[in-house]
């Protein structure tokens, strides 16, 4: 399996960011780490070993950067308002530096995205925000809320990066007639700690229409050992 590693200087965080690449071709995927996570956690688990077949076919290639959760929304000491501050840099790095370099690279006008855990969040968040980037979304596990964050604090950013609470209230076409033709996949096993939120989002999503795999996969928790499961199955899904 192809591996690069790539390490550059971004503008919107002022320091540099590193992400791992793995593949050399086909439907280009940004993988969010779950949370607190880091850029190798994906290779470092064998996440990335369950897709090998994929990727060494050439049918998707897996962009893994890194993540900032520690200095956005799980860092205590900052007041939320600069934590969700820190979260659009954040943004705005995967948008100009990551999603527009997998492009280039593939040559691809979109990209898909997907996460486990709050990797998960990270992936709903910038495809609902942003779906004329994005084409896939795969969740696994995913906790969806960040108002388990910030501790009854709420402005206008943090609704605005909040899907459970901004997409109930989406109207505009432009934004729902996109999200309509992505392919969505919300995957979560049947003693996941996270169930009842994906169950929840998967509601928001049929009362507007969208249509989505909701995949409660049974006996399973949330664990990398059904992760691992789960993840290749679903990217064959997006060849369909």
């Amino acid at each position: 399996m192809q591996e690069n590693y790539h390490k550059w200087y971004t503008q919107y965080l002022k320091r540099d960011f590193e992400m791992l690449v793995f593949g050399n071709a086909g439907i280009p995927l940004i993988l969010f780490p779950p949370l607190k996570g880091r850029y190798f956690d994906y290779k470092d688990v064998g996440f990335i070993d369950s897709a090998a077949q994929l990727i060494d076919e050439g049918k998707i290639k897996i962009y893994c950067p890194d993540g900032i959760d520690e200095q956005s929304w799980t860092d205590y000491e900052a007041h939320p308002a600069d934590r969700v501050l820190n979260h659009i840099l954040y943004e705005n790095t995967i948008l100009s530096d990551v999603i527009e370099f997998a492009k280039y690279e593939s040559g691809m006008k979109k990209v898909a995205v997907g996460g486990c855990g709050f990797g998960g969040y990270h992936a709903v968040n910038i495809a609902f925000k942003h779906p004329d980037k994005i084409v896939n979304l795969i969740s696994l596990g995913g906790t969806f809320d960040i108002k388990q964050f910030i501790h009854g604090y709420y402005d206008e950013e943090c609704y605005f990066n909040n899907p459970p609470d901004y997409m109930p209230n989406l109207t505009d076409d432009w934004y729902l007639d996109k999200i309509k033709m992505m392919k969505i996949i919300l995957g979560v096993g049947e003693w996941d700690i996270n169930l009842e939120e994906n169950y929840r989002f998967s509601d928001i999503l049929n009362s507007k229409g969208i249509t989505h795999w909701l995949d409660v996969r049974s006996y399973a928790t949330h664990d990398w050992k059904w992760f691992k499961e789960m993840f290749p199955q679903y990217l064959s899904q997006l060849f369909l």
